[in-house]
């Protein structure tokens, strides 16, 4: 085999090396899932967010152009909750109650659910036919326990609960 031979064989082996590696890294990738956008748990604060909320929403950061997107996990202390049939839109906690309720926690987002409409925000890990109202609570268990302890120092929230939950929002 002549010089030439070698060198043009040699260089062919190596590209097909070359690419057989390439294609072995690519293997083992998975599509990585969309980040969640983060809770602005704090009223005080603004919130960062391409998406207008309504008054009783917990904001959470939505990237601009989003159609359907979920917060990170968080925890909640349910304060109220009343029954209401899915079709029943007219059931929900009043917004003055959820506005007396912000009052006790000026740094916590005082937060109600209402009926899930287009455009709206669902939470979850909640019963479909119920309404609820609750604090923002932290992202750890021990902010939320420290919060549950405080509402129910209040003594006005008895059967105050806590939740670990996530807010989507679907905007088709």
């Amino acid at each position: 085999m002549n010089r030439r031979t070698l060198t043009s064989a040699t260089v062919c082996l190596l590209l097909l090396l070359c690419a057989v590696g390439l294609a072995q890294h690519g293997k083992g990738r998975r599509k990585q899932p969309p980040p969640k956008g983060t809770v602005c748990g704090d009223p005080t604060v603004t919130c960062k967010t391409s998406a207008q909320f309504e008054a009783h929403d917990l904001p959470f950061q939505i990237p601009p152009r989003a159609v359907i997107w979920e917060s990170e996990p968080f925890y909640a202390v349910i304060l109220k909750s009343v029954a209401a049939p899915n079709d029943d839109c007219e059931k929900f906690i009043p917004e003055s109650e959820r506005e007396q309720a912000q009052g006790l926690f000026p740094h916590n987002k005082v937060f109600a659910s209402r009926c899930a409409e287009p455009g709206s925000l669902y939470y979850t890990n909640v019963k479909p036919d119920v309404r609820f109202m609750a604090v923002y609570a932290g992202r750890t268990r021990a902010q939320a326990d420290a919060l549950l302890a405080q509402v129910k120092a209040t003594g006005k929230f008895p059967d105050a609960n806590l939740r670990r939950m996530s807010i989507g929002f679907n905007g088709t």
